[in-house]
């Protein structure tokens, strides 16, 4: 029998791929993450929330390694994020050891109270932007 958070993890990720994500991605202010597709090789463009902080980008996935992102990152790493419109291609760094609710408390309100209330296995990612 599935567990109470692999059900969690089903539902919202169902919800994120038919209904939030298409809508967010269309939206100019939305940040965006694109990585390599680990089988296809294609660009899959993901909405996320963080804090751009000098050179690095940080952020928190809500359901670490089980995210399609994450594991993108696990296979080539250099990636591209959208802030404020304009593309910007950077290498992303996962980190496990760092605590995942703590620095949800110093990234934008509104996003890291929705990773908390969903999130099931957090995950650290800086991204070192090259520009």
């Amino acid at each position: 029998m599935p567990s109470k958070r692999d059900i969690q993890h089903r539902v919202v990720t169902a919800f994120q791929r038919r209904v939030g994500n298409p809508i967010l991605r269309r939206l100019p202010s939305q940040q965006l993450l694109e990585t390599v597709g680990r089988v296809s090789g294609e660009p899959r463009v993901t909405p996320i929330g963080g804090r751009r902080t000098g050179n690095e980008f940080w952020l928190v996935s809500e359901f670490g390694q089980r995210s399609q992102y994450i594991r993108n990152i696990n296979a080539d790493n250099r990636v591209r994020l959208r802030l404020h419109g304009h593309w910007h291609t950077g290498t992303a760094h996962l980190l496990p050891d760092d605590d995942a609710r703590a620095r949800l408390l110093t990234l934008p309100k509104g996003n890291s109270a929705a990773v908390r209330l969903v999130g099931t296995d957090l995950l650290t990612v800086r991204i070192d932007l090259d520009d």
